[in-house]
């Protein structure tokens, strides 16, 4: 079954691109004559994603304003404010947004620069219920959200896994369908339940059902994708979209 929905999360202040996050958030940083936002609405649409909820924190109206210029012909783009993301981990904009995961839906980062090549990729790929977009290196650091695969089944994912406990990266794009979605919106609800809920990240859930079987990966190795992270990050962003606009993107 094909995907039309996406939830982006984009809630952060992106404090660590300071100064550029100072006065605007991280999805609205520009690169190559458009937002990193516009990038990621861009990318969906032009794989058949009509439908897109983005979930807003700092300088929620900034984002509504771009969103509000791109008009309809661009699919369905709709905000979602998290009140509370000073103080919450991006667990808490899943949870905002909870009541959107109804029917199969990709969930993005919002700092994850993406080609409409490399969503189409996950769309056609993966069949478990809940699916991990991952890429390999020959090396992993710190900063990396680190996955241990079996073939295509997840095993573990976390930021924590030794050098020796992994084989592949996570790039902040995932897809759930059938089932996939209640498992997780289910077990987002029991950790929000928890003294430690607002200061989890999302992918602690899936590392914690993992164990069921029901998390699979997808590779799109070979594909360029940038998650915007630091200031060197922000660089490697502007030097990959000019090349998509360059290459008629």
């Amino acid at each position: 079954m094909t995907i039309h929905q996406a939830i982006i999360l984009s809630a952060g202040k992106g404090s660590r691109l300071y100064p550029y996050t100072e006065d605007r958030p991280k999805c609205l940083l520009e690169l190559s004559g458009r937002t990193l936002l516009e990038w990621q609405l861009d990318a969906l649409h032009a794989s058949g994603i009509t439908d897109v909820t983005v979930v807003t924190g700092f300088h929620h109206d900034m984002v509504a304003d771009v969103i509000a210029a791109r008009g309809p012909e661009h699919g369905r783009v709709e905000t979602l404010f998290n009140p509370f993301y000073q103080v919450a981990d991006n667990l808490g904009s899943v949870w905002m947004a909870r009541g959107r995961f109804d029917r199969d839906t990709l969930l993005l980062n919002g700092d994850t620069l993406v080609a409409p090549s490399l969503v189409e990729r996950v769309l056609a790929g993966g069949g478990a219920p809940i699916t991990v977009t991952v890429d390999a290196k020959a090396g992993y650091d710190a900063d990396d959200m680190k996955v241990l695969r079996d073939g295509d089944r997840l095993v573990r994912i976390g930021k924590l896994l030794g050098p020796d406990q992994c084989n592949a990266e996570s790039i902040g794009l995932l897809a759930f369908r059938g089932e996939g979605s209640r498992i997780f919106t289910d077990a987002v609800e029991r950790i929000m339940h928890t003294p430690e809920g607002t200061q989890s990240w999302y992918l602690r859930v899936i590392d914690m059902i993992a164990d069921s079987g029901v998390v699979g990966t997808v590779s799109i190795e070979g594909e360029r994708w940038q998650e915007v992270d630091y200031l060197t990050d922000l660089e490697a962003a502007r030097a990959l979209t000019a090349t998509w606009v360059q290459a008629g993107h």
